[in-house]
């Protein structure tokens, strides 16, 4: 039965969300909380209890997301001075044919966006698009789209990310299985939106490397790609060993019970990302000459970017918890049980509404997780389809970035494109990521 009261006052609390980030542009983490506060008051909660419910909403979220979120742009901040993401690409892209260029850029897009967010891995592998365009005379989108691809969906798609590690904790999914169906997920989505999608657009849309770019310095005394490799694999290894862990066969677990904590504590996102920052600041700073001041400047420098997505995860926390004590998830949940649409579906379709009405992926990826979460409330799914549903989230959100979205007008000015260019190539791409995303992720739930 819907309480048309309380949907209105959920309808309502979004539309200020949207008008407010896309007419006002008022910060994404100051409109959460108004519009939040907004559907408590509206949904006849007391002004005291909605307060309250802020402030609970904020700390059930962050006590996970702010670590997490931290610990992941110290990594990579240092990870990037020590020139690890240079030589990482430089040597995915050595040898080997000139069809095989456009595969070898998604995997290096894939990798590098695991520990760097995505607006820096664009700045960082520019220099080496613009050198194969150059040398081949090709067009730059053959081998820039293939770059963006990979970088998009791995930032989308796979912890430790912030979106997905957002979604996830709102969700209460675990990270292990996002980790392995944004992977499977991630590996089609990338094929077809990188290398297939960017031959076909790179034949009707000409763009040459501006000249004023120069070529990436040398690479000499940059640190070795196994190195690296293994360095960005510690804490994805050591968080599939804490998966393993919980589900290993129940005998196994009473017989080792201290074996499982163990691996159950170090696999922690917490314990893992600690461990792979303490290795990265001995392995590539200190062993390599780097003072301690420096690579304390650096880690500084590092959380400013994610002091912005700490707080606007905490506000989608915020929406997320007055969504849940209004029940308007519960009623939400009714009506789509109703009319036969399951979550899944609905974590898709809201997030991509949101995404093209106010364009921040992030703020799509964490409003209609709080929404989603609320809607699961009492539902018997299991943790595969918990975390198909982060992904089908992730896909909705990642969905035609067009001129309201930061990314859409990064692309164009590294690639120098027009916004009409820009629609055609960067927005049809992310959509072809969109839609193959959730259709795997509507597989993994299907079949789990």
């Amino acid at each position: 039965m819907i309480d048309f009261g309380l949907l209105m006052a959920v309808l309502v609390g979004v539309a200020v969300l949207i008008f407010l980030i896309l007419y006002f542009k008022i910060q994404p983490f100051l409109a959460l909380l108004i519009a939040s506060i907004s559907v408590g008051l509206m949904a006849g909660m007391g002004p005291l209890d909605v307060l309250a419910s802020v402030q609970d909403g904020m700390a059930g979220t962050l006590g996970f997301i702010a670590i997490v979120v931290g610990l992941g742009a110290m990594l990579g901040a240092i990870l990037e001075n020590s020139g690890g993401i240079q030589t990482l690409a430089a040597s995915i892209l050595k040898g080997g044919g000139e069809n095989k260029v456009s595969f070898k850029l998604m995997f290096t897009g894939f990798l590098v966006s695991i520990p760097v967010f995505f607006d820096v891995g664009v700045v960082l592998l520019m220099p080496v698009v613009y050198a194969l365009q150059r040398k081949t005379g090709k067009s730059l989108l053959k081998y820039g789209i293939p770059l963006v691809a990979g970088l998009a969906i791995t930032h989308a798609f796979v912890p430790p990310t912030p979106g997905p590690v957002a979604v996830a904790n709102i969700l209460g999914a675990d990270m292990g299985w996002v980790i392995v169906i944004g992977i499977v997920a991630g590996i089609p989505a990338a094929f077809m939106a990188g290398p297939l999608f960017g031959n076909f657009i790179a034949r009707r849309i000409n763009i040459t490397a501006p000249d004023e770019i120069t070529h990436a310095e040398g690479q000499s005394k940059l640190p070795s790609v196994a190195l690296i490799v293994l360095l960005l694999a510690v804490p994805l290894i050591l968080i599939f060993m804490s998966t393993l862990a919980q589900m290993a066969p129940m005998d196994f677990q009473t017989a080792n019970p201290n074996l499982i904590t163990s691996l159950r504590f170090i696999g922690h996102p917490f314990s893992a990302l600690i461990i792979a920052n303490l290795l990265v600041w001995y392995i590539l700073g200190l062993k390599k000459g780097s003072t301690k001041k420096e690579l304390l400047d650096i880690s500084n420098r590092s959380l400013e970017p994610a002091g912005l997505i700490i707080l606007v995860t905490g506000a989608g926390g915020v929406f997320k918890e007055i969504l849940t004590q209004t029940e308007a998830g519960l009623m939400i949940a009714d009506f789509l049980m109703a009319k036969g649409m399951n979550a899944i579906f609905f974590g898709y379709l809201a997030a991509a509404a949101i995404r093209l009405l106010q364009g921040s992926s992030t703020v799509a990826m964490i409003t209609s997780a709080g929404m989603t979460a609320a809607v699961l409330a009492g539902s018997e799914i299991n943790s595969v389809q918990l975390a198909a549903s982060v992904i089908a989230i992730a896909a909705g959100a990642s969905i035609y970035s067009h001129v309201n979205d930061s990314g859409f007008w990064l692309v164009s000015k590294y690639f120098g494109m027009t916004e009409k260019q820009t629609l055609k190539s960067w927005s049809i791409m992310t959509t072809i990521v969109s839609l193959v995303g959730f259709a795997v992720s509507l597989l993994a739930w299907s079949f789990a």
